[in-house]
């Protein structure tokens, strides 16, 4: 599947993700008197209305991007009818043609991660039948656990051709309070010699993405946030073969310019996500024109002023 993403992102010219993280706040308000009416005021009426929502914008992008990252959170808060609502957006972004990162965070011990793994990216057997579950093409993983937690993840994606994103240095203002630790290495007590954690968690992805190749990039990549540039840049040189997610852009206040040394040399090795600042583009003030009745031209016109912005801060 990373060679699947590559040539996307090389044949569209678009190193993006659209993360789809509804929340009722940016529905526009004819899009639920429409669930509503069917549904009523209810978890299933809300849960319709964000797949509703969704739909129009996958339509309105689905050709200027080559991927979507559905938070699982986001349909979570509306109970079995928001995850009801997840898998129809998983199901319908493929069959218009987009790599799936399933943003689920997920990591356990041994057990529980593998079946976290293949509820999300394989196939277990009921009966005689093999039958897949929630089917994303990649899912952002923790590390936390370590390796236990880790491993059966990589196993599924050997199996089935897919991958991860592993949490890295996260976008998020509080992430230095334990990726940021120093760390002396094992039996030494030189304090010139230690190093921030999310290095050394990065150097774990390494190892596994140096076992796990696809053609040019690694299946098992890594989540590193825009917010912080000169950690990306770090890290891009100890990961060269890891596709890096990167959150943070837009509404976090991450621009094109702060992306250049996330990429490689090629012009690759990058995918960088924004949610609100395109599902809810109609909210915002460049953008307000389109109104709510026209919110997924809006996200289209933000898609499109995202490449550019990419292209300028990195490729020129």
């Amino acid at each position: 599947m990373i060679n699947t993403l590559t040539e996307k992102i090389k044949k569209l010219e678009a190193p993006i993700v659209v993360g789809l993280d509804p929340t009722m706040k940016f529905v526009p308000e004819h899009i639920k008197k429409q669930a509503f009416a069917e549904h009523g005021e209810t978890m299933k009426g809300a849960a319709e209305a964000v797949w509703l929502f969704n739909k129009g914008i996958v339509d309105a992008v689905c050709d200027l991007v080559p991927a979507v990252k559905p938070q699982i959170a986001m349909y979570e808060q509306f109970g079995v009818e928001g995850v009801h609502a997840f898998q129809k957006t998983v199901s319908y972004c493929k069959e218009k043609g987009l790599v799936v990162i399933g943003d689920i965070k997920r990591g356990d011990i041994g057990s529980t991660s593998e079946a976290y793994a293949v509820g999300h990216l394989g196939q277990m057997q009921v009966g005689e039948t093999m039958c897949r579950g929630f089917d994303e093409d990649f899912a952002t993983v923790n590390p936390y656990l370590g390796s236990d937690g880790v491993k059966p993840f990589i196993e599924v994606c050997k199996k089935e051709k897919k991958g991860l994103f592993i949490l890295v240095k996260t976008s998020n203002p509080s992430s230095g309070e334990f990726q940021d630790r120093l760390v002396l290495p094992e039996g030494s007590t030189d304090a010139s010699k230690a190093r921030p954690l999310y290095e050394i968690v990065g150097e774990k992805v390494a190892e596994w993405a140096a076992d796990h190749m696809g053609d040019s990039y690694s299946y098992i990549g890594a989540v590193v946030g825009a917010t912080y540039p000169e950690m990306g840049k770090v890290l891009r040189q100890i990961m060269p073969k890891s596709y890096i997610l990167v959150p943070g852009y837009g509404a976090q206040g991450g621009r094109g310019k702060d992306l250049k040394h996330f990429f490689n040399e090629d012009g690759l090795g990058a995918i960088v996500n924004s949610s609100r600042g395109i599902i809810a583009a109609y909210q915002q003030e460049a953008y307000a024109k389109y109104g709510a009745e026209n919110y997924a031209d809006a996200s289209r016109a933000a898609v499109i002023d995202m490449k550019e912005d990419i292209k300028e801060g990195v490729f020129c």
